[in-house]
């Protein structure tokens, strides 16, 4: 009798162990279970941000708030603590004017930075763009991305050069027309001491196009600069730049060769 009731208590006791040994691994399957959803997590959704693609980003109205993840390919202009720069992605590209940038991280937006803007949609005279306020951060762990300029030569004219608005692109086999009735191939924006942004005009078939070197992109010491000043009536060019537009295209220029 002693001997049974001893069977039936390791009986008992085995059946309780494999009890809790069952409850302990669902348990644990539970917490990994967990841990591996918290993981997979994508961060926009932690952070309840939704960054756009390019088609909703062009989608998006005016004054409203937007969010992207692009890439730097030139910087406008800092000063006063504000950065305008041009941005590309796989779909399409951008202008930021005036965000939120100390002279510091000026110097880290070297071109192919994957940087995060946040701010809201603007337009002034034909140029989408994001307003001055935005802020960005640059994308931990981003890739590098540049890229080659656009053949658009065939655009010109139509209203297919707008789709190309602020990408990197270049104009192929240009006619320089005199700017004005002085005859002149160029013209200073300050024409008295003959300083700031330089403006040129090139004709492609019969389509002239209006160009500028923007000073704070490309400045007097520069290449492209001081090719514009060489310039003459007649010289065949190519161009390369971003379309930039302002009651039309108005590409700020990065470069110029002259081919005949």
């Amino acid at each position: 009798m002693k001997k049974m009731i001893v069977l039936l208590l390791a009986l008992v006791m085995v059946v309780s162990l494999a009890a809790c040994g069952a409850t302990e691994g669902k348990d644990t399957e539970s917490a990994k279970d967990t841990e591996s959803a918290v993981e997979s997590t994508p961060d926009t959704a932690e952070n309840g941000v939704k960054v756009m693609s390019y088609d909703e980003f062009m989608a998006a109205a005016v004054n409203d708030e937007v969010v992207i993840d692009s890439f730097v390919q030139a910087k406008q202009s800092w000063w006063d603590n504000k950065a305008s720069v041009y941005l590309v992605d796989t779909e399409g590209a951008y202008f930021v004017y005036n965000m939120a940038c100390s002279e510091e991280d000026y110097e880290k937006l070297e071109t192919g930075t994957e940087i995060r803007v946040t701010g809201y949609k603007a337009e002034w005279a034909g140029e989408i763009e994001i307003a001055e306020g935005a802020t960005f951060e640059i994308v931990d762990g981003g890739m590098a991305f540049t890229a080659a300029p656009a053949d658009v030569t065939d655009l010109v004219g139509t209203d297919g050069l707008i789709s190309m608005q602020n990408r990197l692109v270049e104009f192929k086999g240009l006619t320089v027309e005199a700017y004005d009735e002085s005859g002149a191939a160029f013209a200073y924006k300050n024409a008295e001491e003959k300083t700031d942004d330089l403006y040129f005009k090139a004709k492609v078939g019969d389509t002239t196009v209006n160009f500028c070197v923007e000073f704070y992109l490309t400045g007097a010491d520069t290449e492209v600069y001081k090719a514009v000043e060489a310039l003459n009536v007649g010289d065949i060019i190519d161009v390369e730049g971003f379309p930039y537009w302002y009651e039309g295209a108005n590409p700020h220029v990065t470069g110029v060769t002259v081919v005949e």
